[in-house]
């Protein structure tokens, strides 16, 4: 296991309605190599939108990526998704095996 005082990896959090809007966001940001992988689900969110509560199923996207892409997967994610607001959350990995950081370091080199 390899611990990191300095977090360099993350994985970030996105909803997306849908699951083809999700597959969509996945797969540009694993072929552009900001993120190495994009796990997907589908989830019930319950949220405040415009003073009410509301309620609706979505696809959540677990996004594995280096922490120092995070502005380009922002802006990427931004231009592809239809919310007005999109979740975008980037947690550190404090943690990890050191064969799969490897990994995602390898696969998080950006193309030019």
């Amino acid at each position: 296991m390899t611990d990191r005082a300095d977090p360099q990896f993350g994985i970030v959090l996105v909803t997306a309605p849908d699951q083809a809007q999700a597959q969509a966001i996945a797969h540009a940001l694993v072929t552009a190599h900001l993120a190495a992988c994009v796990s997907l689900m589908p989830i019930t969110s319950v949220y405040s939108w415009q003073g009410a509560v509301q309620q609706e199923m979505e696809w959540q996207l677990v996004i594995k990526t280096d922490l120092h892409l995070v502005d380009r997967l922002v802006s990427a994610i931004q231009a592809m998704h239809s919310y007005e607001v999109p979740e975008i959350i980037a947690v550190p990995i404090v943690a990890g095996a050191a064969a799969y950081l490897h990994w995602l370091a390898e696969n998080t080199q950006p193309t030019p």
